[in-house]
């Protein structure tokens, strides 16, 4: 995986973003693009491009702040549910390459039929 110098990276420069949560090793902040009302993203403090080469304290920290996303979406916007996904390599889509959890709140409605959720990555296969 091509590895992005960290001087033009957006994810080890956060001056300017609204940080919403943080710990030792991430940081949570609204994600610039939305697909939803209170879409969140949740990066490693540290420089690195893909989610398998997380240490075992960024993962746990990530995990911490995927629950207190979830307990401040849940109050602040009501989700009826919530996708969370992680693109490696950019043939996943991943455009940014410092890992980021997408946290995405869901509501009824949204989208025709849900059903199969991140299965619609790729087109045609989230029916079945």
């Amino acid at each position: 995986m091509s590895e992005q110098n960290t001087e033009q990276c957006p994810f080890c420069h956060l001056a300017g973003r609204k940080i919403l949560f943080a710990n030792k090793y991430a940081s949570a902040f609204y994600d610039e693009y939305p697909v939803s009302p209170g879409h969140l993203l949740i990066v490693p403090k540290r420089h690195v491009a893909s989610f398998f080469s997380l240490t075992l304290d960024e993962r746990h920290a990530i995990d911490e702040l995927i629950i207190k996303a979830k307990d401040f979406l849940d109050i602040k916007y009501h989700p009826d549910g919530y996708n969370l996904g992680v693109n490696v390599n950019a043939s996943a889509g991943q455009s940014v390459m410092h890992v980021h959890v997408h946290v995405i709140p869901r509501y009824k409605g949204d989208t025709p039929s849900p059903k199969g959720g991140v299965r619609g990555v790729i087109a045609g296969k989230q029916s079945y």
